[in-house]
């Protein structure tokens, strides 16, 4: 049964890349990777960290839809700053897993080039030199542009761009009520945490959740969102391919 299922679902893969053949797709897709625990209780674990696992693991195969659907920069929201409030009997697992993914995505042989982007001065230590260190091995790779949000919130990342803004600012000798004077929109574009990631296209949210949670905040503006009731450990390419062919349909009007 199970090689029947795969069998049929390899055919509908086949049929929706034939439809999204020419279509119009989303340069940068941003991805909300919810739904772990309830996944984890819903599969019979008793500890939900064995969804993280799962999760973790999903994410390698997640790329590599990305990579074959032409995509060419993808956010992932691994943990929030909210969640860094967890208690460590929670969090330092999770954040174990979250190395261990990182380090798998940026494994020799990977195409991929890895950025960590959010708080990282939040994040333990170790943590944040494991993450930067394996992000380090993946320069000039080229290839698919993967940012790896972790203890990554958006409200955040306007106060720390304003911040950096007048930083660069006062070290090059400027008044900082020059700046202020002339404050515009690109002080906040340019000093966002991945400098690649100022126009979000296209964002997930699995798990049937409706609502942004301050991801991407100051890049969603004009970002096509797509929900889905799907948890993440359960995500499969057909899920990603809806998604493409939803984005497709529809009309972008920025704003308008």
């Amino acid at each position: 049964m199970k090689a029947l299922r795969s069998a049929l679902e390899a055919i509908y893969v086949r049929r929706l890349n034939r439809k999204l053949d020419g279509l119009p797709r989303p340069r940068h897709v941003a991805i909300m990777l919810d739904g772990n625990r309830r996944w984890a209780r819903g599969a019979g674990h008793q500890d939900v960290r064995e969804g993280y696992r799962v999760g973790g693991a999903k994410v390698t195969d997640f790329l590599r839809w990305c990579t074959d659907a032409d995509i060419k920069h993808v956010t992932l929201w691994m943990l929030s700053d909210d969640n860094l409030h967890r208690p460590a009997a929670e969090l330092g697992p999770l954040l174990d897993i979250i190395e261990e993914t990182v380090q798998r995505i940026c494994a020799p042989g990977e195409p991929w080039e890895i950025e960590i982007i959010g708080a990282l001065d939040l994040l333990p230590g170790n943590t944040a030199r494991v993450l930067k260190e394996a992000a380090a091995l993946t320069n000039g790779r080229g290839g698919l542009k993967v940012d790896v949000a972790v203890g990554y919130g958006g409200r955040r990342e306007i106060v720390d761009a304003v911040k950096a803004a007048f930083d660069k600012h006062i070290s090059d000798g400027g008044d900082p009520r020059d700046l202020a004077a002339e404050f515009d929109l690109e002080h906040i574009s340019d000093n966002l945490y991945s400098p690649a990631g100022h126009d979000t296209d296209f964002i997930i949210r699995t798990s049937g959740e409706q609502r942004l949670s301050g991801f991407l905040l100051w890049q969603s503006a004009y970002a096509e969102v797509h929900f889905v009731d799907v948890l993440w450990p359960a995500f499969r390419q057909i899920d990603l391919l809806r998604a493409l062919r939803s984005y497709a349909d529809r009309d972008r009007r920025y704003g308008r």
